[in-house]
């Protein structure tokens, strides 16, 4: 017998949705996705340790950030440490609740920061936010040794790394809280969406109850606390359930993809492939990630950043703020410009790195501990195409592509 495919299960869970009338933002299809994400999350590689941890889906990663840390008790005035390296998503829910981002560059500065931050406003900051940056596992080890020596709670921000293992074990179970994320450009989609992994059944159901607007046990609708419309539709989820299907398939194509880059780029002078510094790194290769010598040349080169940006880049769907200036004080190298323009003419889409947060003007008064690794990165960094669309014929001509443009 023929198993349905992934999109038949999406059509066909959707179609329930509807049938039964569950057009909300809870359901039969989100309880299902829940035992889904709790199976996978769960599971163990290498004689890992069950971590045996709870599910609890929302309408998005960003969503997922902000609850964990209302649960964690993060108030306004108090300070969380985040890494600076990453998308605005990790650290803007910090400023809903009127709390301070705390920007450090690496694990090497996590314990400093902590010590100044207590020597600075006579008390700890309420909550660490390591993230799986591009799909690569962070040094979990050391945070949590860290954490656990100050009594911090860490809430792996895993959006990026759904999949990606350390020590056989899947990120999002080693701290308090891990956060998932499922917009469309992620391991798997339900268009838009998130999870929140909880570390036991109290904790997941202080999530909910937050998540569905903190109801009081009344016949009556009575609320003591502020809570949030969060919960994930069961629309979505029944999309997130077909997509279960197939998440390990995506996963065995990005590091294939990953594989196939290393190949065709170990003899590229000037172009290093990012990669797994060793076995405990099980990357899921959310996206594939390159550094560009700042010597290499790039035809076109003279012309980068002579002329502002017109429209949206990439992901920022067309809503975009026109600027007066082509250049800010902190962006990638001109090469690296050049070669993204170069590789857009040729129907490329390839980005540069985040920008870290603590040189992002919306952040500029935040406290920040770095070392230079962050901007340093994002000068020569760039991101390749990895999605499941891109096969072997495409990287070929991503690769080729990059070879003639250098001078």
């Amino acid at each position: 017998m023929a198993h349905m495919s992934e999109e038949g299960l999406e059509q066909k869970y959707i179609k329930e949705a509807f049938d039964t009338n569950w057009v909300v933002p809870l359901g039969p299809n989100v309880n299902a996705f829940e035992d889904d994400l709790k199976q996978f999350v769960n599971s163990q590689e290498n004689g890992s340790e069950n971590p045996n941890r709870e599910i609890v889906a929302l309408s998005a990663g960003t969503a997922a950030i902000h609850l964990a840390l209302i649960a964690c008790g993060v108030q306004a005035g108090d300070e969380v440490i985040c890494q600076s390296f990453t998308f605005c998503a990790s650290a803007n829910p910090v400023t809903y609740i009127g709390a301070t981002p705390v920007f450090i560059d690496s694990e090497e500065l996590l314990e400093k920061a902590i010590i100044d931050r207590k020597a600075k406003t006579g008390k700890y900051p309420k909550a660490i936010i390591p993230v799986a940056l591009y799909g690569m596992p962070y040094r979990i080890e050391e945070i949590m040794a860290i954490a656990n020596k100050y009594g911090i709670p860490v809430i792996e921000d895993a959006a990026e790394g759904m999949g990606s293992r350390w020590k056989g074990r899947v990120l999002g179970t080693f701290g308090d809280y891990g956060v998932l994320s499922f917009n469309g450009n992620k391991m798997i989609t339900t268009s838009g969406g998130g999870a929140l992994i909880c570390k036991d059944t109290e904790a997941k159901n202080k999530v909910m109850w937050l998540a569905t607007q903190a109801r009081e046990a009344y016949p009556y609708y009575q609320h003591e606390t502020i809570g949030f419309n969060y919960r994930l539709s069961n629309i979505c989820a029944g999309i997130g359930r077909g997509q279960m299907t197939v998440l390990g398939q995506h996963l065995a194509h990005h590091k294939h993809v990953q594989a196939r880059y290393a190949e065709l780029l170990k003899d590229v002078p000037g172009i290093h492939l990012h990669e797994a510094p060793n076995a405990d790194f099980d990357a899921n290769y959310w996206l594939c990630t390159i550094t560009i010598d700042p010597k290499v040349r790039i035809k076109g080169q003279e012309n980068a950043y002579k002329e502002t940006v017109k429209s949206a880049v990439g992901g920022a769907a067309g809503v975009i703020h026109q600027v007066d200036s082509p250049t800010t004080d902190c962006q990638p190298n001109e090469n690296v410009e050049a070669l993204r323009v170069y590789m857009l003419e040729r129907k490329i889409e390839a980005r540069p790195v985040w920008k870290p947060m603590h040189k992002q003007p919306v952040f500029q008064n935040s406290p920040a501990y770095t070392n230079g690794v962050s901007e340093a990165i994002f000068k020569v960094g760039m991101c390749l195409p990895a999605g499941p669309m891109v096969s072997d014929e495409d990287i070929n001509y991503i690769v080729d592509t990059i070879k003639s443009a250098i001078l």
